[in-house]
């Protein structure tokens, strides 16, 4: 009996049959992919993206030097060299993350103590030269300062789970 159902199904195409039945019951249902540069999916608010230094609401920076964020960091893409000032208190001269050697880990962000270096929102980022994915201070901040009120909204978002 076995012999002569597998010739009624191969006769008859049932197994093709089943398959295109599949393929057009795709056909009718929502498509999966989207239209990427016009259309663009939700993000996390625990997504790390390029990186931004923050600055307080008065428009000082909130970086104070303690290096945490460059020993912490695996990869050793952050360079950082700070001095005192006169009140005594300590700010970075030079702030340095290499992208290219960034793995986008967070523990630069985690290890802030004062949430100066987070990772926004943007990840599209692209260069034509390696050279200018080397970010220095003033390109850290000017990404804080474009993204600040993402960037806050995204870390009271995540707060509940630090």
């Amino acid at each position: 009996m076995g012999f002569i159902d597998r010739i009624a199904r191969s006769f008859l195409l049932s197994e093709l049959l089943a398959g295109l039945g599949i393929t057009l019951s795709y056909f009718f249902k929502s498509k999966a992919t989207i239209n990427y540069p016009y259309e663009k999916s939700p993000l996390s608010p625990r997504f790390r993206g390029e990186h931004a230094l923050r600055r307080y609401a008065n428009g000082e920076e909130r970086c104070i030097a303690c290096k945490l964020c460059e020993s912490t960091c695996p990869a050793e893409a952050i360079t950082i060299e700070a001095e005192e000032r006169a009140d005594g208190s300590r700010r970075t001269t030079r702030y340095d993350i290499d992208m290219t050697k960034c793995i986008y880990c967070g523990l630069c962000q985690e290890a802030c103590p004062v949430d100066a270096i987070v990772q926004g929102p943007n990840y599209e980022f692209a260069t034509e030269t390696r050279e200018e994915l080397i970010y220095n201070k003033s390109k850290l901040l000017a990404n804080g300062d474009q993204w600040e009120s993402a960037l806050a909204l995204r870390i009271e978002q995540d707060a509940p789970y630090r």
